[in-house]
């Protein structure tokens, strides 16, 4: 915490490409990029290396991919796409913040940047640099195995750069001065170092939701207000817009609760638009900024304002952050996901390190459960022991990275016959069919088998198949998966969706 990770990042590509080897960055989006690729320039000068980004336009990428291709230059840093730039002579290839998840490709055959770098460290003997602020339980596993080492900061080091990080009710003092600490959206402690922290410069409130009302409940009986159309979520996406579906777009004006009846609504989660709003009543001769979907903003000054940020659309203050409030903790630690703690805390930790140490000032307030795992990880900045714990709960499980596992998604019928072909390794476990409730992972399933040999499973229920082998089985499961994936598309039979160590499973 406190490093200027852009400049350390572009200091170990001068230092290979003095050795006279090549050198990949990679960061997650295109903010991170344009850090590393100023740091780039000030270390090695104009013209020693290329960006290769989606937005830099067709031509301007091509050319880069040939200057890179033929050996011209022998720095690249880019986003995703670039793990497979054709860097000559490859000595180093360096992730920043190796757990976000746009490092995983949406698309067949869904190759994960990380795993892209590590095979490529691995067959050309280069060095590779995983670094964050936070651990993924992946790179604690490389650490575990032997395969890497830790590089970090001794405690007396992260105590002196790290900001002052509290919970709000953690203890007894805090519930006796506000009763509503852990209940309320903004207790009077977050408020309090909000207002403290406005006079010395700016303040990051990361709430986890975009838009306006992220969701709806009724008034009576608080059951999820759900579309009438395809059973979506609804959500309000501005003061005076009706309630509309976040799946399908209908329009709900005269909504009434399924269960009770009732026609009132209430919002149990607020996007960073309303949170924005309240604050701008709160805080009236302050101004308030957002920055989340479309909408980034890249840094913010040192003078005094509100910045609402989504996670991972958080800009960079000059001098850091007064003071960072993360809202709604509880609503991340919800999602029912492998990585749930390991996600939160990775945002968390990304957002608190935009603050100013201690020593200058800095504080971090966190609005949440005391006693979650992933907010005391937090308060200790400890990632590594979280990422540890987090690696012996999935080996109990046989969970990754432990062991390797593949999800098929498809028709329940389709998925049966698909399981009565496969020639599974020793040691492998066969965990459902189970039905897929219709959203992100059932979108994506029905995009993926396209028209295809379809008749008419558009319209079948989608269900999803786990297989676990161990990780030793790994090589073997992908090699019966390819198999039975030409087979059915020999055939001409329906698609079904194959992901191997998929990033998210819900």
């Amino acid at each position: 915490p406190g490093a200027d990770w852009p400049r350390l990042l572009a200091l170990a590509a001068a230092a290979t490409l003095a050795s006279g080897r090549g050198a990949l960055l990679l960061a997650p989006d295109r903010r991170d990029v344009a850090r590393i690729d100023a740091a780039l320039t000030e270390v090695l000068g104009p013209g020693r290396h290329v960006v290769l980004a989606a937005d830099s336009g067709p031509a301007a990428r091509y050319r880069s991919f040939l200057a890179v291709s033929r050996g011209a230059v022998g720095v690249v840093v880019g986003t995703r796409a670039a793990a497979f730039a054709p860097v000559h002579d490859l000595g180093l290839v360096a992730m920043w913040d190796d757990g976000d998840d746009l490092y995983a490709e949406p698309r067949a055959p869904y190759p994960h940047a990380r795993e892209v770098l590590l095979t490529r460290a691995r067959t050309e003997s280069s060095a590779v640099i995983l670094g964050g602020l936070a651990r993924t339980v992946e790179g604690e596993y490389l650490v575990r195995t032997g395969w890497a080492v830790e590089l970090g900061a001794d405690r007396s080091t992260v105590r002196t750069q790290v900001p002052e990080i509290s919970i709000t009710g953690a203890t007894d003092r805090d519930l006796e001065r506000d009763p509503w600490a852990r209940s309320a959206r903004l207790p009077m402690r977050a408020y309090d170092a909000i207002r403290s922290g406005l006079e010395t410069g700016p303040v990051l409130i990361q709430t986890p939701r975009q838009g306006y009302v992220a969701c709806l409940a009724c008034d009576s009986c608080r059951t999820p207000a759900r579309c009438r159309v395809c059973r979506g979520p609804l959500r309000i996406t501005a003061a005076q817009d009706p309630p509309s579906c976040r799946w399908c777009g209908s329009v709900e004006a005269t909504w009434s609760c399924t269960e009770c009846g009732d026609r009132g609504l209430r919002a149990p989660v607020l996007g960073e638009a309303r949170t924005a709003e309240e604050l701008g009543r709160s805080f009236p001769s302050v101004p308030v900024r957002t920055s989340a979907n479309d909408r980034v903003l890249a840094e913010v000054d040192d003078r005094p304002a509100i910045v609402v940020a989504t996670p991972g659309a958080e800009p960079v203050a000059v001098g850091g952050y007064a003071c960072v409030v993360l809202l709604d903790t509880w609503l991340m630690l919800s999602r029912p996901d492998l990585r749930t703690g390991e996600e939160s805390l990775r945002r968390w930790f990304n957002a608190a390190g935009l603050a100013r140490s201690g020593r200058a000032g800095g504080r971090v307030v966190a609005v949440g459960e005391p006693a979650a795992p992933a907010l005391q990880a937090l308060v200790r900045w400890d990632p590594a022991g979280f990422a540890r714990r987090e690696m012996i709960e999935r080996q109990s499980a046989h969970l990754p990275p432990a062991s390797r596992l593949a999800t098929m998604t498809g028709s329940a019928e389709d998925l049966d016959a698909a399981l009565m072909t496969l020639r599974l390794p020793d040691g492998a476990d066969v965990l459902g069919p189970v039905p897929l409730p219709f959203g992100r992972d059932a979108r994506d399933a029905r995009d993926a088998r396209g028209s295809r040999g379809a008749r008419g499973s558009e319209e079948a229920e989608l269900a999803r198949v786990v297989l676990r082998v161990p990780r030793a089985a790994g090589a073997a499961l992908s090699r019966t998966l390819v198999e039975m994936n030409g087979v059915r598309s020999a055939k001409k039979l329906p698609v079904l969706r194959v992901q191997v160590d998929p990033v998210a499973l819900e």
